[in-house]
C-alpha cells in the first residue's frame, strides 16, 4: 500500500532562485522513505546501522515537473515494488497541494541488499521484504 507523507517546503530546501534545489527532491523522497519504514514498525536506527548487510541505492531517476517554493505544502506518496529477492524500487511522487493539486516531481530509486563485508547480494531482511511486498 502506498505511504503518504505530508511536508512543508523549508527555506533550507531552496536555492538562490527561491525554488527547491534539484537534489533536494531526492532528499525529500528519501525522508519520506524513512518515515514509511518507521510507520511500518521498522527500527530506523537499526535499519541504517551496519549489521552485516547494507541496502544502498543502485539507481535513481527524477522528473522535475514544476517548481516548489518555501512554505508550500506537499504530499509525498511512496510506493515500494519488489524487483527480485534482493532488490526493490521506490516510486515517490511529490504533489503540490492545491487547490488544484499538481504533481511537482517523480523520483524513482532502486535499492540492492548486499553484504557489507563481501558486497555479495543478500536476500532482503524479512521485515523489509514484507513491507515491499505490501506496497
Amino acid at each position: 500500500m502506498p505511504f503518504s507523507y505530508p511536508r512543508t517546503i523549508h527555506f533550507a530546501d531552496t536555492d538562490a532562485a527561491g525554488v527547491v534545489f534539484f537534489a533536494n527532491y531526492l532528499s525529500i523522497a528519501h525522508e519520506a522513505y524513512e518515515e514509511a519504514l518507521a510507520a511500518a514498525g521498522i527500527d530506523i536506527a537499526r535499519f541504517f546501522a551496519d549489521h552485516g548487510l547494507i541496502i544502498p541505492i543502485s539507481r535513481s531517476t527524477a522528473d522535475y515537473l514544476r517548481p516548489l517554493a518555501c512554505g508550500e505544502k506537499i504530499r509525498v506518496t511512496v510506493t515500494p515494488t519488489a524487483l527480485s529477492e534482493n532488490t526493490f524500487a521506490l516510486d515517490s511522487t511529490l504533489s503540490k497541494l492545491g487547490p488544484p493539486e499538481k504533481v511537482a516531481g517523480r523520483i524513482r530509486t532502486e535499492h540492492v541488499c548486499i553484504s557489507s563485508q563481501t558486497r555479495d547480494r543478500l536476500a532482503l531482511p524479512p521485515a523489509l521484504a514484507e513491507w515491499v511486498k505490501a506496497g
